[in-house]
């Protein structure tokens, strides 16, 4: 027996995509339905039918943003010889990646819902979970650093690693300002000035 309804007459992959840019650039509520639905090229009960509801497809939109746009930041973290070029890496990774003249500027998972509404509570939730992902992430290369005694014992490895996240949360806010990516290398190079004091024996 033939399957009844209509077919799916667009790429999901695609709108999915599209989807991520328009809440990377407006935020989860300031995107709305209608925007999103233009982007993707459909209609309202096809986004419903296909993601089952907004914050559903803003899930599945960070989900996709964390794996094409993450790898280019943390893999400057994972693949650095040393506690400071992991540092240095994700700093200077994040100037380029937060500054690309065809992609929206920032951070998605830091720009998309600071701000926490009844409606996007779980929304909120769910990036601030990421957020704190990533800085425990950072937080364990400095601690494998520690342990092994290229970081003197006395560095705090959450600490260390909360002082560059918070900078590169400042450096998301100043790309969506409009900072240039000049201009946000000269704040990972000042932020690195800091490397020396900051573990010094």
């Amino acid at each position: 027996m033939a399957e009844r309804g209509r077919p799916r007459s667009f790429d999901r992959d695609a709108a999915l995509s599209r989807a991520m840019e328009v809440f990377w650039a407006r935020g989860y509520e300031g995107a709305s339905i209608s925007d999103l639905t233009s982007a993707m090229g459909i209609g309202s009960p096809s986004l419903y039918a296909a993601f089952g509801s907004k914050e559903e497809l803003f899930r599945q939109a960070v989900d996709l943003y964390g794996a094409v746009e993450g790898p280019e930041i943390w893999s400057a973290v994972e693949t650095a010889a040393t506690a400071r070029e992991a540092a240095e890496g994700f700093l200077t990774a994040t100037a380029r990646t937060f500054s690309r003249p065809d992609k929206p500027r920032g951070c998605m998972v830091v720009l998309s819902q600071l701000n926490a509404t009844q409606a996007s509570e779980s929304v909120c939730r769910a990036l601030r979970e990421r957020r704190v992902d990533g800085q425990c992430a950072l937080e364990a290369h400095f601690r494998r650093a520690v342990e092994s005694g290229e970081l003197p014992g006395r560095v705090d490895p959450a600490a260390l690693a909360a002082f560059f996240v918070t900078v590169q949360q400042g450096m998301s806010v100043q790309a969506r300002d409009g900072a240039s990516e000049d201009a946000l290398l000269k704040i990972a190079r000042n932020a690195m000035a800091a490397w020396e004091p900051l573990t010094a024996p």
